[in-house]
């Protein structure tokens, strides 16, 4: 969940800290008091687009940072984290996002830079951010298959598992068909490019790691010199008269004359003694290897020449001759391809066709399994909706494929893609007698408001994210709806953090935690801030809000059968659970 946002030189805000609890925390306040701007902020922080507007007047910057406490230990934004080289440690997230006057836009992740769309990876599987006049994810056709799936995401994932692997494998043989079965005149092209390369690479007789081996005894070679003389002179030093080896023999034989008489003399003595002989041993084996060194210019020569051709093929077939290698083992197998195209042609298609026909059946199990889940998904939604009074909306997950273009599979004219051969989209007719349209054309912004709270009831616990956020989503209703919506409000809460701006006392009766947010002015200098109200002050904010103007008696007693009403409720449901 988010457990605090920190915004600085944002708008009208100078610099708030907030701190944020489990559960519904409402958030209300006069027009124009800073409630969207903190909204705002929040977007930014997910990775919305930003503004050289958003920054306060007379700032350098606008800063942006929120910690997020995540106690899943399997929730997704470990993969993301994982992903992208950020690690996450002690179960938080800290999201933080700089605005410049200038439009510069910094982004950070646990302290490390990254750019806007990787931000944006991390905040959509923290923050869900829903508003009266944003186009919703819920809303958004191309999410609509996801969401289902999510809704038996057990049998789902078990069945896209397997069709996935079968699909990437169709994938892969149907490029491999297309780029064998390319026009003659570039085959052509393409079979004497591999024949000149193959050619070159046979004449050049490259044996493994001879690259590195020539340049060791090139080295060896090309310092001579210094390695004889090197070799010399240690063996001088230590074989001769008045040298190293003659003065260890007589520090041994100091030792040894001696050894009878003290213990410790004894035991260096017989150290000593076994070192004289290693070193004895170690100045023949120098004197035997000096003997052998011989300067040869004319092998140097062949070296550099050789090397000089190794070079020459690295530039083109890969940076060492292992790579050089393996390189020529692949023209080899695609130039075997080329020449018997006939026949691998014949053998692709034959393994396209079956992998085609299992990748068919498996998706044929997806769509049973999508079609059943979207059966009991209608009755929950229809459930949902009449709790919303909109018993007479009608909703549908419609399930459809696209015919092939081309060749189509299974002889059934149905369309493969990442998901199956489904394609989905979320219905709903607000009316008896309407047609059943796509949700984002429904007209109405209280019935679209009460169709998401729905949608979001349903698939809350599925989606993932830590916090969702409501931004005046009750607009448009009153009554008894906004009292249903205000208790579907709190439902969500209890599968995931729920911040909401509302202008309902219903749905601010039923936070389990309420800010006030106010705009001040001093000093012809206006600043917005956060107060945590208590008991009483929520009765009196409550109160404000019934009457919109003057806070009466009434109005308090009002507001005061509210919050009874709605601590009733959570009692209710905290028996029913």
């Amino acid at each position: 969940m988010l457990t605090e946002l920190s915004i600085q030189d944002f708008a009208i805000i100078d610099k708030i800290s907030i701190t944020f609890n489990e559960g519904l925390t409402v958030l209300t306040g006069e027009t124009g008091a800073g409630k969207s701007i903190i909204i705002d902020a929040v977007q930014l922080l997910a990775g919305g687009r930003g503004s050289v507007e958003f920054v306060r007047h007379d700032a350098k910057k606008a800063e942006i940072e929120g910690l997020f406490s995540i106690d899943d230990n399997y929730h997704p934004i470990y993969n993301v984290g994982k992903q992208y080289g950020i690690e996450i440690q002690d179960e938080m997230v800290v999201l933080h996002r700089t605005i410049t006057a200038n439009g510069k836009s910094i982004c950070r992740v646990n302290g490390k830079l990254v750019t806007l769309a990787i931000l944006k990876e991390f905040g959509r599987r923290l923050i869900d951010v829903h508003s009266q006049h944003e186009t919703q994810s819920l809303m958004d056709p191309e999410n609509h298959i996801d969401l289902l799936d999510l809704y038996d995401r057990e049998a789902t994932l078990r069945a896209k598992e397997e069709y996935l692997h079968l699909f990437e494998k169709l994938d892969t043989l149907k490029k491999r068909y297309q780029h064998l079965s390319e026009n003659e005149i570039e085959m052509a092209h393409r079979l004497d490019l591999l024949e000149f390369q193959m050619n070159e690479l046979e004449q050049a007789d490259l044996s493994p790691h001879e690259d590195e081996v020539l340049e060791e005894e090139r080295d060896k070679l090309a310092n001579f010199e210094r390695i004889y003389q090197g070799v010399q002179d240690a063996y001088n030093a230590l074989y001769g008269e008045q040298k190293g080896v003659e003065w260890l023999n007589k520090a041994s034989q100091a030792l040894q004359e001696n050894r009878a008489y003290d213990s410790f003399i004894a035991e260096k003595a017989e150290e000593l003694s076994n070192h004289y002989y290693i070193i004895e041993e170690l100045t023949f084996e120098l004197r035997n290897y000096a003997e052998t060194l011989q300067y040869d210019p004319r092998r140097l020569n062949e070296i550099e020449a050789r090397l000089n051709e190794i070079n020459r093929l690295k530039k083109k077939y890969g940076t060492t001759v292992n790579e050089i290698i393996e390189y020529m083992a692949k023209i080899e197998e695609e130039l075997e391809q080329i020449t018997n195209k006939d026949s691998h042609l014949a053998n692709l298609s034959e393994q396209i066709n079956e992998t085609e026909h299992d990748a068919y059946l498996e998706a044929k199990q997806l769509h049973d399994i999508r079609q059943k889940a979207a059966n009991m998904l209608t009755k929950d939604i229809h459930h949902e909706l009449k709790g919303l009074y909109l018993e007479k909306a009608t909703f549908a997950a419609d399930i459809e494929s696209k015919t092939e273009t081309a060749q189509s599979t299974e002889g059934t004219g149905v369309k493969l893609h990442k998901n199956g051969y489904d394609y989905v989209r979320f219905l709903i007719s607000t009316n008896p007698g309407e047609p059943l349209k796509d949700l984002n054309k429904v007209a109405s912004g209280g019935e679209l408001s009460r169709i998401m709270l729905a949608l979001k009831k349903i698939f809350a616990k599925h989606q993932g994210v830590t916090s969702v956020i409501f931004d005046e989503v009750d607009t448009g209703v009153s009554g008894r709806v906004a009292q249903a919506i205000a208790e579907k409000i709190f439902h969500i809460s209890n599968e995931s953090q729920v911040l909401c701006i509302t202008h309902l006392p219903q749905v601010a009766a039923m936070a389990d935690t309420h800010k006030l947010i106010e705009k001040k002015a001093k000093n012809n200098h206006t600043s917005t801030i956060v107060s945590e109200l208590t008991i009483e002050q929520k009765i009196d904010e409550l109160g404000r809000m019934i009457t919109g103007t003057k806070l009466t008696d009434t109005a308090k007693e009002h507001a005061k059968e509210l919050l009874d009403l709605a601590a009733s409720y959570k009692s209710k449901m905290e028996m029913n659970v």
